[in-house]
């Protein structure tokens, strides 16, 4: 199946409201499919995605991931009471939890499915977790992978069922000063065992499942990730933390 995934874009909760809200108005404008905001310690998705919906009125707002270890199904169903589920898509993850991990999330993907109308994917590396994903939710929310594995994890995905939405997170540098600020999120996530294990497991180079603008084949490794899934976050990597740095970003993806 020749396929043409859909772009979004994803920031760090650690930017705040205001700018996440700015973003997502930006995004918006330049008919990108979802904006992803990622749960870090701290830094709450939720609230990020409360500002992002008063700011637009069509774009997919999703979060990547809130990881269970740290939010509940009951904490998420309240929260999401106050954002318009109809385009909200939540995305869960089993976080630090080893024991159990596949039965947590199964039950909490399953409660959010029936207590309110968001869709929920699950953030996962290993092949049961994407598999469970794949059954038992809306799809996989994949990450730090080449087109090439992502191709053949996305096939797997619809084999399990045919209408699973497979999204990958690609970390994204489009300003010529954030290559360096991009080697050093790539090293800082295959120094985590779990991330390091999967790249093992894989064969994969760390540093060839991000996209660069600087690099030569640059938009032919993005057709090929678009190819390969269904959506393509591209997780904005910038040179400094600001709202300029956020502008920039935007009027670059939007001229891909």
């Amino acid at each position: 199946m020749t396929r043409t995934g859909v772009l979004s874009l994803g920031i760090a909760a650690a930017i705040g409201p205001q700018r996440a809200a700015a973003f997502a108005a930006g995004a918006e404008a330049a008919g990108f499919h979802a904006l992803w905001v990622n749960d870090t310690p701290g830094a709450d998705a939720l609230t990020l995605l409360e500002a992002a919906a008063a700011a637009t009125s069509t774009l997919t707002l999703a979060t990547g991931v809130l990881p269970l270890d740290r939010w509940s199904a009951a904490a998420i169903s309240e929260r999401v009471r106050a954002l318009p589920q109809e385009r909200v898509v939540i995305g869960v993850g089993a976080g630090g939890i080893r024991t159990g991990a596949l039965d947590l999330v199964r039950t909490t993907a399953a409660d959010l499915r029936a207590g309110t109308a968001v869709r929920v994917m699950v953030g996962a590396l290993g092949p049961r977790m994407r598999h469970l994903a794949a059954a038992d939710a809306d799809g996989p929310l994949l990450s730090w992978l080449d087109p090439a594995t992502a191709y053949v994890q996305a096939a797997q995905a619809h084999a399990v069922d045919p209408a699973a939405h497979v999204a990958l997170y690609v970390r994204t540098a489009l300003d010529p000063d954030a290559p360096e600020r991009l080697r050093e999120e790539t090293g800082r996530y295959a120094g985590f065992p779990s991330y390091a294990a999967n790249f093992a497991r894989l064969g994969l180079n760390p540093d060839r499942t991000v996209l660069d603008a600087a690099d030569l084949g640059f938009g032919e490794r993005l057709a090929q990730y678009r190819a390969a899934v269904d959506e393509v976050v591209l997780r904005a990597i910038t040179a400094t933390d600001d709202a300029a740095a956020d502008h920039a970003f935007l009027e670059s993806a939007a001229a891909l």
